[in-house]
């Protein structure tokens, strides 16, 4: 579990599916038996103490009215794509609960910046933009070849790494049917490799929970 403050108070928390109920029962035994309220986002729990936590429904789990069909809900397995691209490197995958069931990696060689000046300059960056886009078409197909073929059966596409370069992948009119499947949680990955891809798994399928505390943040 993690957490992380929220831009306008509270905190950002990550819970995995199997510990919601436990987490659940903690956020009631600090703040009293809260009340629930399904909204868009997923539940809000509002708590006699004035606390409350925001429970978002993760990334290709159906809609629950209550906290029973929501705890069952997440820890359900799901078909999840993973797409996450970042500088020369993209890493996709097709898992079905915690399990990755394909995965692939790949990595091209971009070249880095420069403090060369004039002509050398330019000639580096129009060889870094080169590269850069050789490495999104690589992406491209890598995608075409592994997720796209699995599209229909795909509870969600989850992305991560850098938003231009996934937004330039998934423009390529061949991924629309992945488009179409793409939820708006973006991951916050390292350049993708394997054990990056693998740690993606747990983090599309975790529960964000947005957590206001009126005393905590007072206090802080």
């Amino acid at each position: 579990m993690t957490s992380r403050p929220a831009s306008g108070g509270g905190r950002w928390v990550e819970v995995g599916p199997a510990r919601v109920a436990r987490w659940v029962g903690n956020f009631a035994d600090r703040h009293g038996p809260p009340t629930t309220t399904p909204h868009a986002y997923g539940l809000l729990l509002a708590a006699p103490d004035g606390a409350t936590a925001e429970l978002h429904t993760p990334p290709g789990v159906p809609a629950a009215a209550d906290l029973a069909g929501f705890v069952a809900a997440v820890d359900a397995p799901r078909r999840l794509g993973l797409l996450l691209a970042r500088k020369g490197a993209v890493a996709v995958g097709i898992a079905v609960g915690d399990e990755l069931e394909v995965s692939k990696v790949d990595t091209r060689y971009v070249q880095g910046r420069t403090a060369a000046g004039g002509w050398s300059q330019q000639r580096f960056a129009r060889r870094r933009d080169n590269q850069a886009k050789a490495a999104l078409g690589d992406a491209v197909e890598l995608a075409a070849r592994l997720l796209l073929p699995a599209a229909a059966t795909l509870d969600a596409l989850v992305c991560g790494g850098d938003r231009r370069a996934v937004d330039t992948v998934l423009a390529e009119r061949r991924l629309a049917p992945l488009a179409a499947r793409r939820h708006e949680r973006l991951l916050d990955v390292p350049e993708p490799r394997h054990a990056v891809l693998v740690g993606a798994v747990a983090a599309a399928r975790a529960v964000h929970v947005l957590v206001r505390d009126p005393e905590r943040d007072a206090a802080g």
